[in-house]
């Protein structure tokens, strides 16, 4: 059977591709954010995840705000990633895992999550930038991907609760598949941060940091949390925090903190990195 060796949080801003692509890793302005993800790295390379679930939210280069869905799941073989117009080099495809994508995705309408199901999926910074961070050499492994776009552009969005909620259905379909594979979830956005409007370059440190202490062993503290509670506390692009507790609500009830890190600002944003590991 299928297991979930852990969840890691990460912030997913152009501009991260952009140090990424420049070598910018030491300089001051960088080095205290990418001096956080080595620790991080250590453990992948101990615990040796076969496939990454990247729970994402889309910056208009697979959907615009013309047909934006709630939730979609990715069923392609390969994921390609295109120019998005933030000057950021295009990389080499991600591999897919489309047998257990078509799994999760019966098991979610099943559960009755509407999908949309994508048998070709392009995939932005969103995508691209974690799988940078987390396994810079990820072109030369033999990790496979699973895609989980969840809505943070286009209003209504889904709830914390029914993030959550998606969580707990996916760690159900992932440890129901049949195969012996371990699996780590990645969730994607945030911290805290507005880009435009009054209080374009808004950052709530006092919630971040609640944020990143509470979905460790009580993420049940936001599930009465509402969309627009979450914009007034982390600002319009904050609201990525859904995607957050997503993952969370796929690891199980007893699960250990291994690594954090916070920086502010990056780019006019808060960014959060945590590792956390599921119990057995």
């Amino acid at each position: 059977m299928a297991r979930i060796v852990g969840g890691l949080t990460t912030s997913h801003i152009p501009a991260i591709g952009n140090a990424i692509a420049k070598g910018s890793h030491d300089e001051p302005y960088w080095k205290s954010f990418f001096g956080g993800y080595p620790p991080v790295r250590e453990w992948l390379e101990d615990v040796q995840p076969d496939i990454a679930v990247m729970i994402y939210n889309d910056h208009g280069l697979n959907f615009f705000l013309d047909k934006q869905p709630t939730f979609a799941v990715g069923a392609a073989p390969e994921y390609y990633n295109q120019d998005e117009g933030w000057g950021l080099p295009t990389i080499a495809p991600f591999k897919g895992a489309p047998e257990l994508s078509w799994h999760i995705i019966e098991a979610l309408v099943a559960d009755e999550f509407d999908l949309v199901t994508c048998q070709e999926m392009n995939v932005d910074h969103g995508f691209a930038i974690p799988m940078q961070l987390f396994w810079p050499d990820y072109a030369e492994r033999d990790l496979r991907t699973v895609p989980v776009m969840i809505n943070t552009v286009q209003h209504p969005l889904p709830s914390p609760k029914r993030c959550y909620n998606l969580g707990r259905s996916l760690g159900r379909a992932i440890e129901a598949y049949p195969e012996d594979l371990k699996v780590v979830i990645i969730g994607t956005g945030g911290l805290s941060h507005q880009l435009d409007g009054e209080r374009a370059g808004f950052i709530n440190k006092e919630f971040d940091e609640m944020c990143m202490e509470k979905i460790v062993n009580e993420p049940e503290y936001f599930l009465d949390m509402s969309i627009h509670e979450l914009v007034r506390q982390a600002g319009a692009q904050g609201a990525e925090f859904i995607n957050w507790l997503a993952m969370r609500g796929a690891l199980n009830g007893n699960v250990k903190s291994l690594h954090t890190n916070y920086n502010i600002p990056i780019s006019n944003t808060a960014a959060g990195l945590m590792c956390l590991e599921n119990a057995a």
